[in-house]
Parts: C-alpha cells; sequence; structure tokens
C-alpha cells in the first residue's frame, strides 16, 4: 500500500463519516494484462479498452443495462427518411488540455476511424457515414448513404473515441493520451504500473477521489494476494478458479455479471485444409462445448453460438452438430479426405484470457479423439494480436467482445468490406447479405428473423466453432463501494466508486 494512499485515509478519517465519500484518495487497482498500445482507434485487446475507457471518451456510451446513455453527445436524432443522423455536443466537455470538445474533433476522429491507412478496428461500423457537417461548434451531421439501425450501438465504445483534431494533426495519438473522459494519464511503465489523475474538469461530474494507481501482476493468483494483504482495493480477474476463491475471504466481495463476450475456435478458412467445408464441419461435431466450458472454466457461463447479445440469442441446441457426435465428424473427415485424419496448429495467448491454455488443451483432447493431431502455440498478448490481425493461424483460441446489435458485433468479420474480413478469412454471399438486410431493417421482429438465418447458417458453414461465453469478475475489498459490473465488462464504473475506511 503506498504512503500517499495511507496519509490520505488516515485525514479521512479525521475528517468525514466512515462511509462519506473522500477526497484526495487513492484507488489501488491491479489487473493481469496491460494494454498493448494507447491508441482508443486500433487497439482491440480487453486490456488496452479497459485502460482507455477510463480516460477516453465516444460519443455514446453503454449503462449496465446496456442501454444508451450521452457520452461527449448530449442528445442525438435521426431525421425522419433515416439518411441523417445529428448529435448535440455537451458544451462542457474538455480535453485534459483544457480546450473544449467540439464539432471539428468529432470530424477529425471520424474521418480518421474511415481512413483505411489508419487500421481503425471499428471502421466497419461507420462506413453509412458519407458526409460530416458541422454547422456549429456543438452540433455534428452524420449523412448517411441508407438507414442504419445499428449504428447508435456501433458508436458506444472507446474504439470511437472522440479525439483532439490537433493531435490527430500532429500524429501523436499513440505516444500521448489527452482524452476527455475522467481520468489524466499521469505516468505508465509498460507491463508494470500507470497512475491516472481524476480530471477535474469532467463534464460528467466529479470522481470521489483523486488518483487511481493501476499495478499489473501478471499471476491471477497474485491479484488475490493483492487484495487480502491490502495492497489493491479493486482488481479485474479472468480466471473463474482464482473468482471462486473471493467469497471465502473475510472483507473481500466478488462482483459477478455474464458477459457479451465469448470463446471460439477461429479456424482458417482460407488455408488448407481448413478451407473444406466438410472438414470444419467435422471439427464442431468432434467438439464437446459444455465439457470445455466445465474443465476450463468450471462451468462458469453457458453454451453459446454466434450471438450472445440477451436480444438476439437464440437456443443454441437447434444449431449445426452443437450435440457432439464424433461418428458424424469421422463420416466428415473421410468425405474431405482426410479419413485418418491431418495435423495442424492452434495458438492462444498467455494471460488474456488466462484460461486460453486450458480451452486448447481440451480441444486437443477431443480432437484427438477423432483422429485430428494439434500442436498447442502459446504467444505472448502482443504477439498474439500482430499474427491474429493478420491471420497468420491454422486455428486460434480467441476470446472475442460480443455487442449488443448483431451488426456491430460481425459486420467486420462477416461482409465483403469488413475492416477485420481478412482476420475471418472468409468470404460467403448468405452472410453479408443477411448482416447488410439486418443493417437497414428497423423492425426488431424483422431483425432478430434476420440475424437468426445469419447465425445458423454461419454456424452450419463452420468458420468458427463458437463455444460458450462466461462472466466478467472483479473483486473488491470492504473499503470500496459503489461499483457496477455490466455485460461488456467496463471498468468505466470506477467513476462512480467511493472509498471508506
Amino acid at each position: 500500500m503506498t504512503s500517499i494512499k495511507t496519509t490520505a485515509r488516515a485525514l479521512a478519517l479525521i475528517s468525514t463519516a466512515l462511509a462519506a465519500p473522500l477526497s484526495a484518495q487513492t484507488l489501488d487497482l491491479a489487473w493481469s494484462q496491460d494494454a498493448t498500445g494507447l491508441d482508443p482507434h486500433t487497439q482491440p485487446g480487453f486490456a488496452t479498452i479497459r485502460l482507455l475507457e477510463l480516460m477516453y471518451e465516444p460519443l455514446l456510451r453503454l449503462d449496465a443495462n446496456l442501454e444508451l446513455q450521452p457520452a461527449i453527445a448530449q442528445s442525438w436524432s435521426f431525421s425522419d427518411d433515416g439518411l441523417q443522423l445529428t448529435f448535440q455536443l455537451d458544451p462542457a466537455a474538455m480535453f485534459h488540455d483544457g480546450t473544449s470538445v467540439t464539432s471539428a474533433d468529432v470530424r477529425a476522429s471520424f474521418e480518421r476511424i474511415l481512413d483505411e491507412e489508419t487500421g481503425a478496428i471499428s471502421r466497419a461500423n461507420y462506413t453509412s457515414i458519407i458526409n460530416i457537417e458541422t454547422p456549429d461548434d456543438a452540433t455534428v451531421v452524420f449523412e448517411l448513404d441508407r438507414p442504419d439501425a445499428p449504428i447508435l450501438n456501433g458508436l458506444a465504445t472507446v474504439n470511437a473515441a472522440v479525439l483532439p483534431a490537433s493531435a490527430i494533426e500532429a500524429g501523436t495519438i499513440a505516444t500521448e493520451v489527452v482524452g476527455s473522459g475522467p481520468f489524466m494519464l499521469d505516468a505508465r511503465t509498460p507491463n508494470a504500473s500507470a497512475t491516472l489523475t481524476s480530471f477535474a474538469d469532467w463534464h460528467g461530474g466529479d470522481v470521489a477521489y483523486d488518483t487511481l494507481s493501476i499495478s499489473v501482476l501478471p499471476d491471477e493468483t497474485a491479484l488475490l494476494g493483492a487484495l487480502r494483504a491490502g495492497q489493491a482495493d479493486f482488481a479485474l480477474i479472468n480466471d473463474p478458479l482464482v473468482a471462486t476463491l473471493v467469497p471465502s475471504t473475510d472483507g473481500l466481495t466478488l462482483n459477478t455479471a455474464p458477459t457479451l463476450s465469448y470463446y471460439v475456435l477461429q479456424l482458417n478458412a482460407a488455408r488448407e485444409p481448413m478451407d473444406s467445408l466438410p472438414l470444419r464441419q467435422a471439427i464442431s461435431c468432434a467438439i464437446n462445448r459444455q465439457d470445455i466450458l466445465d474443465a476450463a472454466l468450471l462451468g462458469e457461463g453457458e453454451v453459446t453460438g454466434p450471438l450472445t447479445s440477451p436480444a438476439y440469442r437464440t437456443d443454441p441446441s437447434s444449431l449445426f452438430c452443437y450435440e457432439q457426435d464424433q461418428d458424424r465428424a469421422r463420416a466428415l473427415l473421410a468425405e474431405a479426405g482426410f479419413a485418418d485424419g491431418f495435423t495442424a496448429t492452434v495458438m492462444a495467448a498467455t494471460g488474456e484470457p488466462p484460461t486460453a491454455s486450458a480451452v486448447a488443451q481440451v480441444i486437443q483432447s477431443q480432437l484427438s479423439e477423432v483422429g485430428i493431431t494439434l500442436e498447442i502455440e502459446m504467444q505472448e498478448l502482443s504477439v498474439y494480436i500482430d499474427r491474429w490481425l493478420a491471420a497468420d493461424f491454422d486455428m486460434a483460441v480467441a476470446l472475442n467482445g460480443g455487442r449488443v446489435d448483431p451488426y456491430t458485433m460481425y459486420n467486420r468479420y462477416w461482409t465483403r468490406d469488413g475492416n477485420l474480413q481478412g482476420v475471418a478469412n472468409y468470404i460467403d454471399d448468405t452472410l453479408d447479405t443477411l448482416m447488410n438486410d439486418g443493417r437497414a431493417e428497423t423492425g426488431e421482429e424483422a431483425r432478430r428473423e434476420i440475424y437468426a438465418n445469419f447465425e445458423s447458417h454461419l454456424a452450419e458453414m463452420s468458420p468458427w466453432v463458437w463455444l460458450f461465453t462466461g462472466n466478467t469478475y472483479t473483486a473488491q475489498t470492504d473499503a470500496v463501494s459503489g461499483f457496477v459490473p455490466t455485460p461488456n465488462g467496463s471498468l468505466f464504473g470506477l467513476v462512480d466508486v467511493t472509498l471508506a475506511e
């Protein structure tokens, strides 16, 4: 525990009631993975998003019920024909350097996102934007080439953060953090620590403590140890086994929420022999998803199809080969010309999630029963991400982020112009058509039918083998109150936390 924190709490005890919000305090946070970069437009990793969402802001954000809430934008509306989307910005929104957030910053940010050379991770969500008007400093009008029902949900992510136009022009986005969010970056040692200070002029209100001190502890069990020793107030836990130990410790509370994120076995359908449909289907049939969930996540989750949003999720048992059928798997392998099996590699990242290795090992065991030999390649996270983005793998165990809307969740992978289509490496006209039909359709029932067909076709074509969703876990000491876990795993709720002795 830092001396600053100890001193602050001692002073607070003297001057305030026990449960009252305190000032001049530090919230000590620990997690096991550090950010892999500082550019909010290009970084896909969970750890990076968790850090950057505390410092940068998009136009909108999602609350714990996955409902849209204002962020930089105070209000928004579509024109009657659905071809104009107008935002009114919060006039109090300000960047950390003291300059106001204006419509010019919004325009510069989205011009950067839409520029293919940027490599923006969510670019495909905004390709309906054909022009951006800024009639005054507080008004932004997106002109769309078609009605785009899911675009609002697509904007509610730090991957669509509004950045200072001056920083974009200077080319300093990846090296300097000048956001408009509740915290400013004071210091950072990659893979070790970061210190964030609450931004006194944040337009979203006051934060009840002055400093957020982040420690990176690569061993998940060390997170629990830090909580027990009082060296951390709050921890982000990814390993269900560690999470199950929290409730048995006096003074600690475990926060749990089902997550939209999903575990998946990605097959590189552009690489032999995964370019064979019956071979991919054989892999899907050979997998026992519940057994993997039980072994790797202690059963803490739910078998899922491609869609994980509560509004669109369907019974996965209706999807292609969701019940393990090894006889069918062997028949499909023979149909593909691999009656004697084949050998391939599967890569997984160390640490994110910490269960990836266990997932890969169970899959390795299950596929060996039908003659498929898997060699597991464990990669450090930044190496894994580089290879993942380059589709440099036979198979990959991945934990991918979910979204509220199927279009914003999957258009980047399963449309012809999706900016991560190269990662999926599989082009399918039916998927492309259904994705875009759902984008233009505004009737909720019709959209659910379109995306149910999308999900069924995707599972049958098996470019990936969807496995299950898990939970998000955070743990806190009794000194912390006010945090609400969310299905998207966001830690933005730390702005509402108060500390007490």
